[in-house]
């Protein structure tokens, strides 16, 4: 690990996706997959990445063991995380302690229990010998060399229930040298004002340097942790993209964003912010876990606007209808278009497509036209807020006076065979005219709509090599009038890419056959124009 680390002393940005957010349901990290999102929030410029619990995991063992190797941090100094010895124990002698100090992590943040019921009833100890487990194991660290800061466990309903002897455990911790206590809304039941009256009594009443680690059960986690560091905290933890147990942590870049872009804190190195919402959507493909769209900042539609009012304002000023720039944390304002479009959401987002919809009269008509065939569509069950690639299709046909046609469809048709204790396979048959050729191809896939899809890139594919690079990546169905049933209209999201980037498609049809294929029609076609291909005359 490199040791080139930038840290703002007066202010720490911890975070603890790879231990407390990996507690998630369903979400399961390799050792590869923590290495790679530790270079991720290394490039966002987090003080403290807190790697895992070596010793009682051999995933997070094998972790810190790679990283002294593997990683080379620039910003980020790594947390191992872990326990007070084990009562009736010493420090020194304890295995897990050991595994700690062994980790070859600078920084080590102990665990350790706030709450007096939950040191007779969880550890079965005492009072007494919980704040000398504390003292023992901060000293013994603290001697061999390592930063200590110590998480105190439900400390807020601690507080509630016994306040002085929650006080306590954190002076135990500053006397025996930990550098941060950091207050934990474990159960995550607290409220803003709440956690602000807390944090201004610790700070009073012992001194300590504060930190806040929140749990979103109330949905307040981000809240409790700004009202926090409004009340005197200089140390935040948090998760990317708010993973964790049960409803997850407070989500740490829209808390750093807050602090820095409301507040004009300065918390991470300068620019990198801007690295948010990529690093955001990075370490979502390494979780698999799909990004919430309407995630603050960094969400693909946390600065989309789709009704025709907002729009109108938009193309005045942006600034009417977003609440900053999104360049500032990595993103893009997007105009959706759907029927709730008026004709500045369509010349706004024909400019987002390179069109100059603004530029007379008969662009005017051009708007009114496309603002007609959008409502129209989507009447029947189109839409085009999700499909960008197919509203281009139809902005050039508008524009241009005809659809973009790279090939012609004689005819398609698709079977499926299905024997007992085989597994069924379908087959697809077409026939289109591209480049004066008619050309008749068959493709066999695991369903109707894959076969199609490897029938009609193999047919294209003699004439347009280039379509080779497309490949299907993800496919959405939608039953729309849900009351037919099997006779329901269906709408169908197909996405593509090529390698270099990604676009969006969509058809809509009595079937899921026959809506899939409308939909790979548009996605060959964009992308075939999207490589610079001239159409047929």
């Amino acid at each position: 690990m490199s040791t080139t680390v930038t840290e703002t002393q007066d202010f720490h940005v911890y975070d603890t996706t790879l231990r407390d957010g990996a507690q998630q349901e369903g979400l399961n990290l390799s050792v590869a997959d923590k290495l790679a999102i530790s270079r991720q929030l290394d490039g966002l410029g987090v003080g403290f990445i807190e790697g895992g619990w070596p010793g009682a995991n051999p995933k997070d063992t094998e972790f810190f063991q790679r990283a002294r190797s593997e990683l080379d941090l620039q910003h980020a100094r790594l947390s191992a995380f872990g326990s007070t010895r084990r009562p009736g124990t010493r420090a020194a002698d304890d295995p897990l302690v050991a595994a700690l100090r062994d980790s070859g992590a600078g920084v080590v943040t102990l665990v350790a229990k706030s709450h007096e019921r939950h040191v007779r009833l969880a550890l079965r100890t005492t009072p007494e010998e919980n704040l000398a487990m504390i003292r023992d194991t901060v000293g013994h660290l603290r001697a061999e060399g390592q930063r200590v800061f110590l998480d105190a466990e439900h400390f807020f309903d601690g507080h509630r229930s016994d306040r002085s002897y929650a006080l306590e455990v954190l002076r135990a911790a500053q006397d025996a040298g930990a550098e941060v206590v950091a207050l934990c809304d474990t159960n995550g039941g607290m409220l803003p004002a709440w956690v602000a009256e807390v944090v201004h009594d610790v700070i009073e009443s012992t001194g300590v340097r504060v930190g806040i680690h929140c749990h979103n059960d109330t949905g307040c986690a981000v809240a409790n942790t700004l009202a926090a560091v409004d009340a005197g905290a200089t140390h935040v933890q948090g998760t990317l993209n708010g993973y964790g147990e049960r409803t997850g942590n407070a989500d740490l870049v829209a808390v750093v964003a807050n602090l820095q872009l409301k507040q004009g804190r300065r918390l991470l190195p300068t620019g990198l912010l801007q690295e948010a919402t990529r690093v955001a959507h990075a370490v979502a493909e390494v979780t698999n876990v799909p990004p919430a769209s309407r995630q603050p900042y960094v969400g693909v539609s946390a600065f989309a606007h789709k009704a025709g009012l907002h729009a109108s304002a938009i193309k005045v000023d942006p600034d009417l209808y977003q609440h900053l720039d999104p360049v500032q944390v990595g993103n893009d304002m997007r105009l959706l278009v759907s029927d709730m479009a008026g004709r500045a959401s369509i010349e706004l987002k024909g400019r987002e497509l390179g069109f100059d919809l603004d530029s007379g009269d008969g662009s005017r008509e051009v708007i009114g036209r496309v603002t007609a065939r959008v409502k129209d569509l989507e009447s029947q069950g189109y839409t085009f807020e999700a499909a960008d690639a197919s509203f281009e299709l139809l902005l050039v046909e508008e524009v241009e006076g005809r659809r973009p046609s790279f090939f012609d469809v004689e005819s398609w048709r698709v079977i499926t065979d299905s024997r007992p204790g085989a597994e069924a396979v379908s087959e697809a048959t077409i026939k289109v005219q591209a480049a004066d050729s008619r050309i008749i191809s068959t493709g066999e896939g695991n369903g109707p709509v894959n076969a199609l899809d490897h029938a009609l890139r193999d047919a294209i594919g003699q004439v347009y090599p280039g379509v080779a690079k497309f490949e299907l990546i993800d496919y959405k169905v939608r039953i729309l009038d849900q009351g037919h049933g099997t006779d329901a209209v269906t709408r169908v999201l197909i996405e593509t890419s090529d390698g270099e980037g990604s676009w969006v498609t969509v058809g809509v049809g009595h079937n899921v056959i026959e809506a899939s294929w409308r939909a790979l029609v548009d996605a060959v076609t964009f992308g075939l124009r999207r490589q610079g291909q001239r159409p047929q005359a």
